[in-house]
């Protein structure tokens, strides 16, 4: 990119041509091809500046024939193809809604209320405190229901049995006759 500072206007490429912003593809054109044999190197191989001259204005009609570039240069000027080259032509918009002074204020607003953004790393992130303040399934949900965190097992008729099962039983060999 040129050393220039970039504008925002989108007037320097019209310029270099000669034209108004309103002029149609076919005047960009004309003036193209016009400009091109008036500073082509090999018709000034004397003078330097020709070169530079037939640069710029090759420059000005890549840009102002793609409909595309076109656009975004009229809307951003030649910030906004230094834009596009860098984060592609389909995000330019989204870039300057992003860099807004609209949206910087949203968000600075937004930082405030939250506490720098505490409440939300602190609820989404840690899971309401490290589930301290995680909501609460309602009792009878899903297929463990019947489960309670205390026992380690299923709260039935029989779990108040001592008699719990805790060897496998051995195998016998009887035969029946």
């Amino acid at each position: 990119m040129d050393k220039r500072k970039l504008s925002t206007s989108g007037d320097t490429l019209y310029q270099t041509l000669g034209l108004q912003k309103t002029a149609t593809a076919d005047e960009i054109k004309k003036t193209y091809r016009k400009l091109a044999l008036k500073y082509h190197p090999d018709k000034n191989p004397n003078n330097p500046d020709a070169a530079e001259k037939f640069k710029e204005v090759n420059r000005a009609h890549s840009i102002l024939s793609d409909l595309t570039k076109r656009n975004i240069y009229d809307n951003y000027g030649s910030l906004g193809l230094y834009i596009a080259e860098q984060f592609g032509e389909e995000n330019v918009n989204a870039y300057f809604v992003v860099t807004s002074p609209t949206c910087k204020a949203l968000f600075m607003i937004c930082g405030i209320i939250t506490g720098c953004y505490c409440c939300c790393c602190c609820c989404c992130c840690c899971n309401f405190c490290f589930g301290k303040y995680k909501p609460v399934p309602p009792e009878n949900a899903g297929d463990y229901h019947h489960l309670h965190r205390g026992d380690g097992g299923a709260s039935s008729s029989n779990a108040g049995d001592a008699s719990a099962v805790t060897e496998q039983p051995s195998r016998r060999l009887e035969t029946i006759s």
